[in-house]
């Protein structure tokens, strides 16, 4: 059974880093698509990028592309997305998922997510 657990989240200011991890403590996921979505205040969920479990990367919006970076360390069961160049429209809570189909935006296993808070 996946049970993804988000952290790394927080305040930081416009230009900051965050490094936000998420691990599987079910320990099962290393032949899972993995993925980041995040959901800003007030709007829908968007997905932000995924990693095939070969490592095949996908990102989403062209606004987190050469910023974001989704990789994954199968040994510990963990996906991490490094944040760069932080904004205020980056405030959000995301989410990790996990999920085996083929499709890059669908999952079948979610974080409960962790609050990104950009200050200008």
């Amino acid at each position: 059974q996946v049970q993804l657990v988000e952290s790394g989240g927080g305040l930081v200011q416009t230009g900051g880093s965050l490094r936000l991890s998420c691990e599987d403590s079910g320990r099962t996921f290393t032949t899972y698509r993995l993925g980041w979505f995040r959901q800003p205040p007030g709007k829908e969920r968007e997905f932000v990028a995924s990693i095939g479990w070969t490592g095949g990367i996908i990102y989403g919006a062209d606004s987190v592309k050469g910023r974001f970076t989704i990789s994954r360390d199968n040994a510990k069961n963990t996906v991490y997305l490094q944040m760069n160049s932080l904004k205020p429209e980056d405030t959000a809570v995301y989410y990790c998922a996990a999920g085996r189909s083929l499709n890059p935006y669908i999952y079948d296993y979610w974080g409960q997510g962790t609050q990104v808070t950009v200050s200008s």
